[in-house]
């Protein structure tokens, strides 16, 4: 044992056929600013960003697009990123794809409000988060 400490994990799952029909509950926890992010816009062409823009949209949510996410996405990215949430008071972001989107939303989630240079402060000082964290939420599209 390493000691004492906590450990709280507050994560909700769906799984299995027809899961996204349960984001308009979850939206419902938010309030109506939401950072709809993604990647190449392969979402697109297989449905899934008309689907969750109709959910968005059905639950009265104004949506503010950051798209183009890449793999290994760059500082200048989420940077990109941060202004975005910042310049619209984001309540939620929700990313919708694979590994690089969801760890793209989670940076851009604790380094929105961040008041120094958060890959300074969170990446190379490996300082705790001690600023306001704009809530994720994730739709994967990816198998693995």
């Amino acid at each position: 044992m390493l000691g004492k400490f906590v450990y709280s994990n507050p994560t909700k799952l769906y799984f299995g056929e027809n899961s996204l029909e349960n984001l308009p509950q979850e939206l419902a926890c938010y309030g109506k600013n939401v950072m709809l992010i993604y990647g190449g816009g392969s979402i697109k062409k297989n449905g899934i960003y008309e689907n969750v823009v109709k959910f968005l949209r059905a639950s009265g949510k104004t949506v503010f697009e950051d798209a183009g996410v890449m793999p290994n996405p760059t500082l200048e990215k989420l940077y990109e990123g941060c202004r975005i949430a910042k310049e619209n008071n984001v309540d939620l972001i929700l990313a919708v794809g694979g590994g690089s989107v969801c760890d793209y939303a989670k940076a851009v989630s604790v380094s929105a409000y961040c008041e120094n240079d958060p890959w300074e402060k969170y990446y190379l000082r490996m300082e705790a988060v001690d600023n306001k964290i704009i809530p994720v939420g994730c739709v994967l599209t990816m198998v693995g």
